[in-house]
C-alpha cells in the first residue's frame, strides 16, 4: 500500500482559501443586512420628514388664523374706539370719547354740571366747553351784529346782513373781509368741523333781473360766501355747506323795520365731528392725558 504525501505548503493554501470564504460568506451576509437596515432607515426617514411637512403647514396655518384673529381683534378694538352711533334718542359713544369726556367735564363749573341729568347733557356740555375754549371767537363775539350761541353740539354764528351784503344783493361787501377772514381762521383751526352757511331773509317779496324770489337771494347769499372762504381762504370744499333758508325761519315777527333787520341776516353753522373733534383735542393737548 502506497503512502500518499501531501506537501504542507498545499494544505495552508487549502485552509487558508477554505476561511476566507467563510469570511467572506459572513462579511457578504453582514453587508446585505445593513444594506437593507439602510434601506429601512431611509424610508422610515423620509416618512417621517413627510410627516414633519405636514405638521409644519399645520402649525403654518394656526400661526396664520392667530395672526388674523389677532388682527381681528385689533380692528375690532379701533373701530370700537372711534364708534359713535345714536340708538334711539340716547347717546352710544366710544369708550375713548367717554374718556375723555370725562376728562373735560371735570374742567367744567360744577353748578352747570349739576345741571347735565343725561349722558346726552353730559355730551353737549363737554362739546361746548372745548368749543368755547378751543376756538377763536373772542376777537368777533363783542359786535352787536354777530351773535355766537352754542345749541347742543353745535356753535352758531349770526352776522347782520348788513355788515355783508348791500340791499338785495348778493355780493359779499370788501368792508365784509375781514369778519370773513376772522370767519375762515376759526373754521382753518378746527379741522374736524363741517360748516353750513345759511342765508335768511325778511318776509318782503324781491323779484329783478338777477334774484327771482327770498329762496333764490338766501341761496345766492350763502353760495357767495362758501365760494369766497374756498376759493380766497383756501377751505376745503368738502367740509362747506350752502343753504338758503327764505324768510321761513324768522327771529321775530316781520313787523318793523328793526326786526326785519334782524331777520336778514347770514348763519354760519359749525357742526363738529365729535370722535374727531376730541381725538384732535387730544393730540393738539388741549385734553390733558395721563
Amino acid at each position: 500500500m502506497k503512502k500518499v504525501f501531501i506537501p504542507i505548503t498545499m494544505v495552508a493554501i487549502l485552509a487558508t482559501s477554505c476561511v476566507s470564504k467563510k469570511k467572506y460568506t459572513k462579511l457578504e451576509s453582514q453587508y446585505v443586512n445593513t444594506k437593507g437596515n439602510l434601506q429601512k432607515t431611509t424610508l422610515e426617514k423620509e416618512a417621517l420628514e413627510a410627516k414633519f411637512a405636514k405638521i409644519e403647514k399645520r402649525v403654518d396655518r394656526f400661526n396664520s388664523k392667530i395672526n388674523s384673529l389677532q388682527s381681528d381683534n385689533v380692528t375690532l378694538k379701533n373701530q370700537n374706539d372711534i364708534k359713535l352711533d345714536m340708538v334711539g334718542n340716547t347717546a352710544v359713544i366710544s369708550n375713548k370719547t367717554r374718556e375723555q369726556m370725562r376728562k373735560t367735564l371735570a374742567k367744567v363749573d360744577p353748578t352747570k354740571l349739576a345741571q347735565a341729568k343725561t349722558l346726552k347733557d353730559s355730551l353737549n356740555l363737554a362739546v361746548s366747553y372745548n368749543l368755547l375754549n378751543s376756538v377763536g371767537l373772542s376777537d368777533i363775539r363783542n359786535s352787536e351784529d354777530v351773535d355766537i350761541d352754542i345749541d347742543q353740539t353745535v356753535v352758531m354764528i349770526s352776522v347782520s346782513d348788513k355788515l355783508l351784503f348791500n340791499t338785495a344783493s348778493y355780493r359779499v361787501k370788501k368792508s365784509a373781509y375781514k369778519l370773513i377772514t376772522q370767519l375762515a381762521d376759526i373754521i382753518e383751526s378746527e379741522p374736524s368741523m363741517d360748516v353750513m352757511i345759511e342765508g335768511h331773509t325778511d318776509s318782503r317779496t324781491i323779484n329783478n333781473a338777477v334774484v327771482e324770489d327770498n329762496w333764490d337771494l338766501s341761496v345766492k347769499r350763502a353760495t357767495s360766501i362758501v365760494r369766497l372762504l374756498q376759493n380766497k381762504f383756501k377751505i376745503d370744499g368738502s367740509r362747506l355747506i350752502a343753504s338758503g333758508r327764505g324768510d321761513t325761519m324768522p327771529l321775530v315777527e316781520n313787523t318793523s323795520n328793526e326786526n326785519r333787520a334782524k331777520n336778514r341776516r347770514t348763519r354760519i353753522v359749525i357742526l363738529p365731528n365729535l370722535d374727531k373733534f376730541f381725538a384732535l383735542l387730544a393730540d393738539d393737548g388741549v385734553i390733558e392725558k395721563n
